[in-house]
């Protein structure tokens, strides 16, 4: 169970400041806990520390931020079920995916901890002509300084992890805004960076309105915004964060292609297109929400899909037996089902499920949705999945590529040939053969194109966004 109330943390010390955030109980709408609120002043305040904490944390050894991340994964493990079931409860996250959760959470501090000893740098011949001989060249990478985080409501504690760990294996203070729906994973992570020797202002987690955080975007001090979550929003920041590095991870209508040759598969690739567009309500920016299905297979495919979307378990995300628990809000749950009454208008046919109740919406399949549906062209984020069919790989990528975002791509062939054709056409950050697009594994390259974002995150990656090369010339005078 959650506790009553929790503080913020501000320079690395817990503040009871008020308790002004309501955090609910998804499935039941209750209110299960208060938080304290930042305000502009607090935020102000953690800024400045940041600042002022960027030399001693730049002298930080590699072997102490190591230290820091290890104590975190022991953390992590022995408070394994609290943070599980606060992400169901905050969340409405059904408690499998939320253990899962909370084992990525770990996985992404382990990651960080054996990166933080190895941010190495290079030496450079430069003798490339006589005006250079006996001059050497060597490169290391510095901290780029304090880091403005915010993260999303959707996976509040691995998304967050991806922000935090790698700034403390970088050796960059940080300012963190948690989602305001889903703070409690984050101030518990605070709670653990607390009990570690982080200098005095190493980092703060501040629950903030959004209307009320424009600091976290604005303010010079900052040397990098690493933002999480929609494409409006994101943009609209991007626009507004002056002269900072920005790193934008953004939505998605993530696509599966289910090539001809996968007759013989089909209850695996059935399996995996339904976890990959049902799992925690939809609400993954790599959900899968276009199927393409060559004719050879589709019916047989259908048939099966059909089958599977209408056995998902749908419930109180704390039953174990629950796949889809609610969605984070019934305002989101309304948008979806205008866009899916909408699509349906236009011609479009539900195949399975299709029923609302509030924040609970049932698993949804439908077929013929028009291109032009805001159902097809946008993020659904939420448990809804299209079906369509292809004759022609190369028409299908075509189809793929046919909308504004580009974060991941599932390919399930057996084909080599049309595996890298795939890889070399789609225009995606990242492309799965033989598995859905909503696959991640925490040190990969993560992140998109188009509407979907800037830069990468996962560990290495996301490392050298918050560090800078420095280059040092010497000539040798013997």
């Amino acid at each position: 169970m959650l506790q009553k109330t929790y503080p913020y943390y501000l320079a690395n010390r817990p503040v009871e400041a008020n308790t002004d955030l309501e955090v609910t109980d998804k499935f039941s709408g209750e209110v299960a806990t208060r938080v304290a609120m930042a305000d502009a002043k607090a935020i102000d305040e953690a800024i400045g520390h940041a600042v002022s904490a960027q030399h001693a944390l730049r002298e930080f050894p590699p072997y102490a931020r190591q230290a820091v991340l290890e104590h975190c994964v022991k953390r992590f493990r022995e408070r394994f079920d609290e943070l599980a079931m606060a992400l169901c409860i905050e969340a409405g996250k059904p408690i499998n995916d939320s253990k899962g959760e909370v084992t990525r959470l770990i996985d992404t501090f382990k990651v960080a901890a054996e990166e933080a000893v190895r941010i190495d740098g290079e030496i450079l011949n430069l003798e490339i002509s006589p005006r250079a001989r006996g001059y050497h060249g060597y490169v290391k990478r510095v901290p780029i300084g304090p880091c403005s985080f915010i993260s999303p409501f959707n996976f509040p504690l691995n998304l967050t992890a991806h922000k935090v760990a790698p700034a403390i294996a970088a050796g960059c203070p940080f300012v963190l805004k948690p989602a305001s729906r889903t703070p409690i994973g984050a101030l518990i992570m605070g709670e653990i960076l607390a009990e570690t020797d982080l200098p005095e202002g190493a980092f703060s987690i501040l629950p903030a309105h959004r209307d009320g955080a424009d600091l976290f975007t604005t303010d010079e001090r900052f040397k990098l915004l690493s933002f999480t979550g929609s494409p409006a929003v994101g943009w609209e920041l991007k626009k507004k964060a002056g002269k900072k590095k920005v790193i934008l991870e953004l939505g998605g209508n993530a696509a599966a292609i289910v090539d001809g040759d996968q007759h013989e598969r089909l209850d695996y690739v059935v399996e995996r297109l339904a976890f990959g567009a049902y799992y925690q309500s939809g609400q993954s920016c790599i959900g899968v929400q276009r199927i393409l299905v060559h004719v050879d297979i589709y019916d047989a495919l259908r048939e099966k899909l059909i089958a599977k979307t209408k056995s998902l378990k749908m419930g109180d995300p704390k039953d174990p037996q629950t796949f889809v628990g609610p969605m984070i809000s019934e305002s989101e749950s309304n948008r979806l089902a205008g866009w899916m009454e909408q699509a349906v208008l236009a011609g479009a046919k539900i195949v399975a499920g299709g029923k609302v109740d509030g924040a609970m919406f049932e698993a949804t399949l439908l077929e013929g949705v028009h291109r032009d549906q805001d159902l097809y062209r946008k993020e659904a984020f939420g448990p809804v999945a299209i079906l369509e069919t292809f004759s022609d790989f190369d028409q299908a990528l075509m189809t793929v590529n046919d909308s504004d975002f580009g974060l991941q791509a599932g390919i399930f062939t057996d084909s080599l040939a049309h595996a890298h054709r795939a890889w070399d056409v789609l225009e995606v950050g990242g492309v799965v053969i033989n598995d859905v697009p909503s696959f991640r594994v925490d040190n990969m390259p993560y992140g998109g194109v188009k509407d979907s974002g800037l830069g990468r995150e996962g560990i290495r990656y996301a490392i050298e966004d918050m560090t800078e090369p420095r280059l040092m010339v010497m000539r040798d005078l013997r």
